[in-house]
């Protein structure tokens, strides 16, 4: 089995390369390529990749280039999870919306906005190179915005589906919190990518007794703080908001917040040089405990289920996706993209039916899809009142002076990879 990794280069890869070797079992993959045209840093995290390989005994084949079609030739599944502009990029996102006034944040909002305009069309040609070279192969999308990209690869028709961490990362903490192993927590986890809600903590399965009224009732002090938010809202809402939700509950204390500290993306930035000066030590044969900061946690255990599941060789598995809606949240459209329960096999996602959501969490899954449509639309055909209608409808704006402001602001930020502009 061959699995090719567009980002390679990524300090996120040898949490992935980790997963790899430790589910051997669950994915048997015999070649792995790293690909990423920034060479020095591809060198530095192929070494440790190999070094990881070798130190657990996997006897995959691990090889490093900057040519993607040569990379993606023949793999059976290609994972995606690039950063067009770096950090640096990822730092205006962070800054310029909060002279308007608005959240900065690269992945929703005006930051989220300017980060899908800048990626979609980079994924969309990578996604037609994958399908000239390995028409079979199934693309796997971690790069944000998830959701928008994952709609722009599946409009395209490209065998595609979008994964994020969130859910897992629930999973995981629930089942530490009630005693239980993951496997035997079942989320209901319904939403949009970065706007989902657990409407439910099920043990066993989609069936099982619901646990989160007992989780709640023991254990919501520890959640709301994880999720920065009052445990008051959680009493209130019954439900377990993800933590993206509070740049919608919180919206003005978060933009006083980043007005006031070091942004994300410099603390992010100079983590990422002290990993790469770790991962240049010939003797450092493991994931350091440093890239645990990094973001992305238990991304690896994710990436190797759904891989697994999508190949074959996991057989079918329940595992929360980024897929198509096809009715599943009735008061979207079936093209829409939704991240809830799923069904995996070799034939791709089927959603299972999900919980109905009250209209306090419907209307604003119905406001951001519909966001999301100009966004995409903006993304693929360009131009400055696209842009401006999709910041407009941002419920995170809402505006029109505010729109206009971060219009100006979005395209002076992003010359360089606005190809229309």
């Amino acid at each position: 089995m061959k699995l090719a990794v567009v980002g390679g280069g990524s300090t996120y890869t040898p949490e992935l390369i980790d997963g790899f070797a430790r589910l051997r079992d669950t994915l048997p993959v015999s070649e792995l390529v790293l690909i990423d045209p920034a060479a020095e840093r591809l060198e530095l995290v192929g070494g440790l990749a190999r070094r990881i390989f070798a130190r657990q005994g996997h006897p995959g084949r691990i090889t490093t280039t900057s040519d993607l079609d040569a990379g993606v030739e023949g793999a059976d599944a290609v994972l995606i999870q690039l950063r067009v502009g770096g950090q640096a990029a990822r730092l205006q996102d962070e800054t310029w919306p909060l002279e308007c006034g608005c959240v900065g944040q690269e992945t929703t909002g005006a930051g989220g906005l300017a980060k899908a305009l800048r990626t979609v069309p980079v994924v969309l040609d990578i996604a037609e190179r994958v399908r000239r070279a390995s028409p079979d192969a199934w693309i796997i999308d971690f790069t944000n915005p998830v959701g928008i990209v994952t709609r722009a690869l599946l409009r395209a028709g490209h065998k595609a589906v979008g994964l994020c961490n969130v859910a897992i990362g629930f999973q995981r903490k629930f089942a530490a919190l009630l005693d239980l192993a993951p496997a035997d927590i079942h989320l209901d986890h319904v939403g949009l990518n970065h706007l989902t809600w657990e409407l439910g903590v099920r043990r066993g399965g989609p069936d099982g007794e619901d646990l989160l009224p007992r989780l709640l009732a023991g254990h919501a002090d520890a959640i709301a703080g994880d999720l920065h938010l009052p445990r008051a809202v959680l009493d209130r809402l019954g439900v377990v908001p993800s933590y993206y939700l509070r740049y919608f509950y919180a919206h003005d204390e978060v933009v006083r917040e980043l007005g006031s500290k070091p942004s994300r993306a410099a603390e992010v930035a100079a983590m990422e040089r002290e990993l790469l000066a770790l991962y240049g030590d010939p003797a450092l044969d493991e994931k350091p405990a440093l890239l645990a900061k990094r973001g992305g946690a238990f991304y690896s255990e994710a990436a190797v289920d759904l891989a697994a599941s999508l190949l074959g060789d996991g057989g079918p598995a329940v595992q929360v996706v980024n897929t198509r809606n096809n009715g599943t949240l009735p008061f979207l459209p079936d093209d829409a993209v939704v991240e809830v329960q799923a069904r995996v096999d070799g034939s791709g996602p089927v959603p299972l039916a999900a919980p109905r959501l009250d209209p306090l969490y419907a209307g604003l899954v119905a406001h951001v899809t519909a966001y999301e449509d100009l966004a995409l639309d903006a993304a693929v055909r360009g131009g400055r009142e696209r842009v401006f209608k999709a910041l407009l409808a941002h419920p995170l704006v809402g505006q029109f002076d505010r729109a206009e402001a971060l219009t100006d602001r979005l395209l002076a930020h992003n010359k360089e990879h606005l190809a229309w502009l």
